[in-house]
């Protein structure tokens, strides 16, 4: 059991570094196209408020509900009473969820981390012991969010950018793009804020519950590593985790970036700011629900809402489109990954033992 709480701990940490540099361009994509910073520049600015989303979740906010609600999407309980392992399914998930984000990065499509991640794990625990292995209830409100998400973001994104330009109808072209780069600073800060709020504590859930299925099962483990619930939660794992989702971002995402930045609509200072202050106030709200959503959906759906309040056909629906396909695929392709890998693993375990 050791050896499998090593490599989820390890697979935790490269799904974390995977999703930082695969939604690096969800926070730095409009200070990029903007030219408020360079390529260079905005990932280490990003990378740094990823890490400061720790001391506002530990110090602040005073709790990681996010990991909580994560930790609870598959009934280790239902596994547990069936004598079937719990850790070969949170491989497989952690694997499934791997692939599926490196795919979707080599093609420059902005996928959800968060979506491949639930998907893959719903996905395992089903092939070991069908649906009654996961909270429906969970399962559901993550994908309800699928729309709902890009939905928030694109009214408020909407809202935003009208309220800002009614403020500064009478502000002279030259000197507001260049008060909106400045500001665009503190949004792209804010949004990685919540970019590292929110992404890094899905891992946290996983390692969470891990070590608390193997503490029930009897095992004898280190204090600073035994836990039988979530307030038990020891600081090095959010610290891992935030340190790694940081170390992501720092490492990049251009393909994507590409995508995010211009290809919805050609994105302004004003509208870059607009586009991150409501993805940035999404996922703060989210946050306080305890709701796991995409950051690619968020700030998607706000690029489009600021972009519309130009004229509709400002967005570029036809990316849109693909977009919404590949959230759409996401968690039913991991979930049929997940599968695959986990009757592998079975397999092999099943023919060692």
């Amino acid at each position: 059991m050791i050896v499998w709480l090593i490599l989820i701990i390890v697979l935790c940490i490269g799904f974390d570094f995977i999703n930082g540099f695969h939604d690096a361009a969800n926070s730095i994509a409009t200070v990029v196209s903007t030219r408020v910073l360079t390529p260079v520049q905005a990932v280490i600015w990003s990378a740094f408020f990823n890490f400061v989303a720790f001391f506002i979740a530990k110090y602040i906010i005073g709790e990681f509900g996010v990991a909580d609600t994560v930790s609870k999407t598959v009934r280790v309980d239902v596994l547990t009473e069936a004598c079937i392992d719990f850790l070969p399914v949170v491989f497989s998930g952690l694997f499934a969820a791997i692939t599926w984000n490196l795919f979707t990065w080599k093609m420059g499509i902005p996928s959800s981390s968060s979506h491949t991640l639930i998907g893959g794990l719903a996905g395992a625990a089903i092939s070991a012991y069908g649906i009654s292995a996961v909270h429906t209830k969970i399962i559901l409100t993550i994908v309800a969010f699928i729309f709902v998400a890009p939905l928030i973001g694109f009214i408020a994104g909407n809202l935003i950018m009208a309220l800002t330009l009614n403020l500064c109808r009478k502000a002279k072209p030259h000197k507001a793009d260049k008060w909106f780069k400045l500001a665009q600073l503190l949004s792209s800060a804010l949004l990685s804020i919540g970019h590292g709020l929110n992404d890094s504590q899905k891992e946290m859930g996983i390692i969470a519950a891990t070590i608390m299925s193997i503490t029930s099962a009897g095992v004898e483990l280190p204090e600073w590593v035994a836990m039988s619930d979530m307030n038990e939660l020891h600081d090095w794992i959010p610290i891992v985790c935030f340190t790694a989702i940081a170390a992501g971002t720092m490492s990049g995402g251009w393909k994507i970036m590409k995508t995010m930045g211009n290809k919805i609509t050609k994105i302004t200072p004003v509208e870059g700011f607009c586009a991150q202050v409501s993805g940035a106030v999404t996922l703060f709200i989210t946050q306080m629900f305890k709701v796991p959503v995409s950051t690619t959906h968020v700030i998607s759906g706000s690029i489009m809402g600021v972009g519309a309040i130009k004229r509709l056909s400002a967005v570029r629906w036809g990316v849109t489109l693909d977009l919404v396909v590949a959230w759409i695929l996401t968690i039913p392709v991991s979930a049929v990954i997940a599968m695959a890998v986990y009757s592998i693993v079975n397999l092999i375990l099943y023919n060692v033992t």
